[in-house]
């Protein structure tokens, strides 16, 4: 495959609107099926005949398939050529998702995920390297712009059309609304995709199992640990052990490994490590936030599903306006300073988010969740655009693939960390609060001797219950609220260690 050359597309198209649409079309249905299936969660327990601890590996199983499978794609492209793999991939997730809206028992629920979670792995990594070779390297900003707004937006929109498609018609709808979106795209990909040139290249199966293994027991540690209770269990206590040796032996082998799964020469690229790296502080802190919203705005506030999902929307319209933005001024001022400036406006929205109480009205979530998109629109491109800025476009899909992978994690282990505090903090809240409900505190009230009004001193302890209970929880909240907020800050020195790239995008190595 030649050197991009200025004004030119590694991989030029002649109709390169339309794949555009194509290939975001896949990206967007992927990346929402990693939200758009939990609101359904309840019917599918029903229909299932599943129980509430057990439905919960039909997110897991995706989960834990896709992570498995990301670091395989820059393999399996080179071998299969990239155009037939993402289009297996393409067919095979709108393959899975119609087995998913069929599924009868939760045994062929969570085996259908399996393989829609493996097929899902490959269409981010891909779909991120299509964007950068049908666009010439000097637009390679505005192509990530793009597909910026499908990662950052789907999850916010994945609630939405969920809770809308279960109310109005049934929870299967939430896998069959896949079928005729993916079919469209599969046919756009089909016509007018182009494949990148095929490389012979051995695979690294000790590799690619060390990491496996302790990606999928690093996962499946944090989705069931809240469960289980986490280390006082010896089902997650061997989780975290496997994970941790198979993470060894992996990074072992991958250094001393004469062909490694990833070649080496992409860990020092200075740009992509960082990248890597703050993909996961963007996974913990930008889906974070996303996960605590709808179950307290439902829960606490008492708002359906399908306002809540509204109320969460002005989130994605700051992200488009950021995006474009970022886009417009990128090659005219430093990209770094685009990031440091998006993370403290994220951090900004969170600190406004930490001052919530109960007795507001929805104008603050619409407010704060308009100014974190802001920030996030200004942090993801920008980071995706220098990440890839000074890496060899030999090299782009594994390192899609990387940054994917750390992305996921980050997600999934922003969602286990927050989730812990919230319950953990729910408990020690409720203890102070409660403490503090007293003759002092309350002196209208004799407690003492308030159990001689028989059941309705019941329903007044039960009203004082609950109403802790609400403020224990939302001090809970709130306490995250400010953890997303400290972490968003005191990452923002690591900007200074991304690189600027100077003139002409620099090479990994010389071709």
């Amino acid at each position: 495959m030649p050197d991009p050359v200025p004004g030119q597309a590694s991989l030029p198209v002649k109709n390169r609107g339309l794949l555009t649409i194509g290939i975001m079309g896949a990206m967007i249905m992927q990346i929402l099926d990693t939200t758009i299936a939990n609101v359904a969660l309840p019917h599918m327990q029903t229909s299932l005949g599943a129980t509430m601890d057990t439905v919960t590996w039909v997110l897991t199983s995706y989960i834990v398939a896709s992570a498995i499978a990301i670091p395989a794609t820059g393999w399996l492209a080179d071998r299969f050529g990239s155009r037939n793999l993402f289009l297996f991939a393409v067919g095979g997730f709108i393959i899975a998702s119609m087995l998913c809206g069929t599924a009868v028992s939760l045994e062929e629920m969570v085996a259908f995920r399996i393989f829609q979670g493996v097929t899902a792995a490959f269409i981010g990594p891909l779909s991120q390297t299509a964007m950068l070779d049908i666009n010439r390297p000097e637009d390679a900003a505005k192509a990530m712009s793009v597909w910026g707004m499908g990662v950052m937006v789907g999850p916010i929109m994945g609630p939405v059309i969920g809770g809308w498609l279960t109310e109005s018609y049934n929870w299967r709808w939430v896998f069959y609304v896949n079928v005729p979106v993916g079919a469209l795209t599969f046919a756009i990909l089909w016509f007018l995709l182009p494949s990148r040139p095929r490389r012979t290249r051995s695979f690294d199966l000790t590799g690619f199992a060390m990491i496996s293994i302790a990606v999928a027991s690093f996962q499946l540690m944090l989705d069931r640990g809240q469960q289980e209770d986490w280390f006082s269990s010896w089902e997650i206590i061997i989780e975290a052990m496997i994970a941790a040796a198979a993470l060894w032996m992996g990074v072992v082998h991958l250094a001393t490994a004469e062909k490694p799964l990833f070649e080496r020469v992409l860990f020092t690229n200075r740009n992509l490590v960082m990248g890597m790296i703050f993909m996961i502080v963007i996974g913990i802190s930008t889906m974070a936030p996303m996960a605590l919203l709808p179950p307290m705005l439902q829960q606490l506030f008492g708002y359906p599903v399908v306002d809540t999902g509204l109320m969460m929307a002005p989130r994605g319209v700051g992200v488009l306006m950021t995006m474009w933005f970022a886009g417009r001024m990128m090659g005219k001022i430093d990209t770094r300073i685009l990031i440091t400036v998006g993370l403290i406006i994220f951090a900004f929205s969170l600190r406004q988010m930490a001052a919530w109480t109960l007795e507001m009205d929805f104008w603050p979530v619409i407010t704060s969740g308009f100014v974190q998109g802001l920030g996030m629109g200004l942090v993801f491109m920008p980071l995706n655009s220098l990440a890839f800025a000074t890496l060899s476009h030999h090299y782009r899909t594994d390192g899609a693939s990387l940054l994917n992978l750390m992305r996921s994690i980050g997600q999934s282990a922003g969602i286990s960390m927050v989730t812990v505090l919230l319950a953990r903090n729910i408990q020690t809240s409720h203890a102070d609060l409660a403490s503090h409900v007293t003759s002092q505190t309350i002196p209208a009230i004799d407690l003492s001797s308030i159990d001689r009004f028989g059941s309705l001193s019941d329903s007044v302890f039960g009203f004082a219950d609950g109403m802790i209970n609400k403020q224990a929880a939302m001090i809970a909240y709130i306490d995250d609220f400010y953890l997303m907020a400290w972490i968003s800050i005191l990452v923002v020195p690591l900007v200074l260690l991304l690189r600027k790239p100077k003139g002409k995008v620099e090479a990994v190595v010389a071709e």
